[in-house]
């Protein structure tokens, strides 16, 4: 699996696999364990998923020393605050059943933030998370906040794919050494996304999938991946990436496709009233 060196000097796998609406008690545990036989070394979870449980004991049944898997998790907005994300640390942790996490985000930018992210910075600090970062974070947030942190994240998870190429984003996150990380990379199944005619006729060409096109044009613009499936072969095609390169003009056709119109807006005041009210439970 390649990798990406991150702002800290840690790498991280390029491609990573993502248990976001994976149940709990089993699937989530099944899938992580599929996933790691097909050669997957990054699991990204968090809080909100309510299946942090399930990745760590698929971990643990692996076979695979822990320090060959990077673990991402993230905290929810029911634990900002600075005495709540300790805590919320601590129960990530615990569900996981790990001494450290390699990567742990601030999984949305509402409530006490800043509070959250002081103890994210003590526990990087303490060895507890390996690398801290952001998520949906756009570049107002980032004025908003990034002055009340000491430590720079590593990474900000983002909407990222080619109709959502996030461009003003990029370049405001490539002046602060932070790597952007593609949740729906493959626009959650969008149709009219894998029906592309560049990105079939590039399948054609390349003997590929549509799905391993985007994800190879996601790897050459840098940017970290975190394709969910369910199913062994979809996951083994998504990491089947690395044996073929688009050429530049084929890397500019696809840059064409941006939208500049994502799915999801974090500045949306709708959004912060709806995710505030939602609660997790371990």
């Amino acid at each position: 699996m390649k990798t990406f060196e991150l702002n800290n000097k840690q790498h991280i796998p390029a491609v990573g696999f993502g248990v976001f609406m994976i149940p709990n008690d089993g699937p989530t545990y099944d899938a992580t364990l599929a996933a790691l036989k097909a050669g997957y070394r990054h699991i990204d979870t968090a809080a909100g998923y309510m299946n942090e449980s399930d990745v760590g004991k698929a971990i643990k049944d692996s076979g695979i020393d822990r320090q060959d898997i990077f673990i991402t998790s993230k905290l929810w907005l029911q634990d900002y605050g600075y005495e709540n994300a300790k805590k919320g640390i601590e129960n990530s942790l615990r569900l996981l059943g790990v001494d450290y996490i390699d990567l742990y985000l601030l999984h949305q930018p509402y409530g006490d933030y800043l509070g959250a992210w002081k103890a994210l910075e003590e526990a990087y600090e303490e060895g507890k998370l390996k690398s801290i970062g952001i998520s949906n974070i756009t570049v107002n947030l980032w004025n908003q906040f990034k002055d009340g942190m000491k430590v720079m994240p590593a990474v900000n998870q983002v909407e990222f794919n080619p109709f959502v190429q996030q461009r003003e984003l990029r370049k405001v996150m490539d002046e602060n050494h932070i790597l952007l990380e593609a949740w729906y990379p493959l626009g959650h199944g969008n149709k009219e996304l894998l029906e592309n005619p560049v990105i079939c006729e590039l399948a054609d060409k390349y003997h590929k999938n549509a799905g391993q096109i985007i994800l190879r044009w996601i790897y050459q613009e840098g940017v970290i991946s975190l394709p969910k499936s369910t199913n062994p072969e979809r996951m083994k095609g998504n990491i089947d990436i690395f044996d073929f390169e688009l050429n530049a003009q084929e890397m500019e056709k696809m840059r064409a496709l941006d939208t500049g119109k994502p799915t999801h807006n974090p500045e949306d005041p709708a959004n912060e009233v709806r995710l505030s009210q939602l609660k997790i439970h371990d």
